[in-house]
């Protein structure tokens, strides 16, 4: 008596999907498919059919009202998912709107149990049962039938051996209401949202018996493949915070490819680490991230760029596109708008893991922050949290770029607030000396393990980035405001005249 019934979990066939179900669809489940018109609701159910059904275990597609059978097939065989093989052989597609004239939902309801019966499915899909209220001409009357129709129904999907769909619109205030809700063992609720000039669509389990779900919105996109979903990265408990202490002394270190900078690092990035660099305009943030990548390459590692501001071309030097055609560095191009975070980071994680990079670079947050659509703009602090916990979960060492405008009494790490989440901290800056921009550089923070605190000048070589001795070599540095070449002191002492 004691002995649990095991539940089958049927694979989906969409990507994202069977990981917010908690591993797949419960076999003989019965599922609504709700949601605004136009947010994918027929596409979705088509790719769930495809991959699932067998001419062993068939499935039926009833359409009730809802767009012709040849219209729907037209558009859904443009994805691959469609196979033609399996029309007539595993799938059987019904049209029942003949079956509904002057609204007789009791007939309707008969060909379904009919066909059932004849077919013995694995899968029942009835689409789309809202769309009949507008059809009828007693709308009072018509409501009540159709309420009914939809309680009556679910109650034989829930209870056929068969894996069954419900597929309509439904509002929010509906959902509360109706009992089909109660009825039913999963419940995916899609919509799409226009904000501003962007549409983000999105997905939600909202119920699912018998297993544990991811919570939560989720993105998801309609592409030329179908239907991907980019579950929301969730920061598990345990992850690093700020209160993470020390550094074991055998930890693994990082090199960065500057002569130098590994010594004010105390030895080098530890791995698994997070370095934010941040710095104004031209300071050398991008030529700091491509020697980063260099010196990865350099000891037989792979690597992974997220371009937000620049074009491939542009971010990379001569020496880093032949690593690229070489296989060694992989470019995630990123420069259309209206992305996620949960997106950039599925496609993040898919090359890193084909790639088993060790490094990622990410430049810039700035231009990320731009190219994400207005509502993940909204929450980007948090979404970068979750992504950078993501990432480093996975044992990469990442390096991330941040622009800020350099006010010289100003000591800020990111306009975002979100230097907490950085492991470590780099500040690259300006400094006039006798007439002219210098740059210097400065290792912040390095979170558990000791570091240099000199502010040290640099400059920008053919042969790449070279630092300079420390300002501490001259008494008087500027201290909140750019001092004149004649209050520069020589180390020796001497008055510069």
């Amino acid at each position: 008596m004691n002995e649990k019934v095991k539940i089958r979990r049927l694979k989906t066939g969409v990507p994202g999907l069977d990981n917010l179900m908690g591993g797949g669809l419960p076999e003989f489940s019965f599922n609504l498919i709700a949601g605004s018109p136009g947010s994918g609701k027929t596409t979705l159910a088509h790719q769930i059919m495809f991959a699932l059904a067998t001419p062993a275990s068939p499935a039926l597609f009833f359409t009730v009202l809802g767009e012709p059978t040849l219209k729907m097939l037209r558009y859904q065989q443009q994805f691959p998912f469609f196979d033609p093989e399996k029309i007539k052989k595993s799938i059987h597609y019904f049209n029942l709107s003949t079956e509904l004239v002057n609204g007789n939902f009791d007939r309707v309801l008969e060909r379904i149990i009919e066909e059932v019966k004849n077919y013995s499915p694995g899968l029942v899909f009835v689409d789309s049962f809202r769309s009949i209220v507008h059809s009828v001409m007693n709308k009072t009357e018509g409501e009540a039938a159709l309420e009914r129709f939809v309680q009556q129904l679910g109650v034989h999907l829930a209870t056929w051996q068969a894996t069954s769909f419900l597929i309509g619109e439904y509002l929010i205030p509906e959902s509360e209401s109706s009992p089909v809700f109660t009825i039913a063992d999963g419940i995916l609720w899609l919509a799409q949202n226009l904000h501003r000039n962007s549409l983000v669509r999105k997905i939600q389990v909202v119920k699912i018996r018998g297993q544990a779900q991811a919570p939560g919105l989720h993105t998801f996109r309609i592409n030329n493949d179908g239907v991907q979903i980019y579950p929301r990265a969730i920061v598990n408990a345990g992850a690093a915070t700020d209160s993470t202490t020390g550094v074991p002394a055998e930890e693994e270190r990082v090199t960065m490819g500057v002569p130098g900078l590994d010594d004010m690092l105390g030895g080098g990035l530890p791995t698994g680490y997070s370095l934010l660099v941040v710095g104004p305009s031209g300071s050398g943030k991008t030529i700091l991230a491509t020697e980063f990548i260099a010196e990865g390459a350099r000891k037989g590692e792979t690597s992974v760029i997220a371009a937000f501001e620049k074009s491939p071309s542009q971010l990379l030097s001569n020496k880093l596109n032949a690593l690229i055609k070489a296989g060694q560095v992989g470019v995630i191009e990123t420069r259309a708008l209206d992305l996620s975070i949960d997106q950039t980071l599925h496609d993040l994680i898919a090359m890193i893991t084909r790639m088993k990079a060790k490094r990622v670079v990410i430049d810039s947050l700035s231009g990320f922050e731009l190219a994400l659509a207005p509502e993940f703009q909204e929450d980007f602090r948090g979404s970068l949290y979750r992504m950078i916990a993501e990432l480093t979960g996975l044992g990469v060492t990442i390096f991330m770029t941040s622009e800020l405008e350099d006010r010289y009494t100003d000591l800020r790490f990111s306009p975002f607030g979100s230097a907490f989440l950085a492991d470590a901290i780099i500040v690259q800056r300006y400094i006039e000396i006798e007439g002219e921009f210098k740059r210097a550089i400065s290792v912040v923070k390095v979170r558990g393990s000791q570091h240099s605190k000199q502010i040290r000048l640099f400059d920008v070589t053919d042969d790449g980035i070279m630092l300079g001795a420390p300002l501490s070599d001259y008494a008087g540095i500027m201290t909140g405001r750019p001092r004149l070449t004649s209050e520069l002191v020589q180390p020796d002492g001497g008055k510069r005249r």
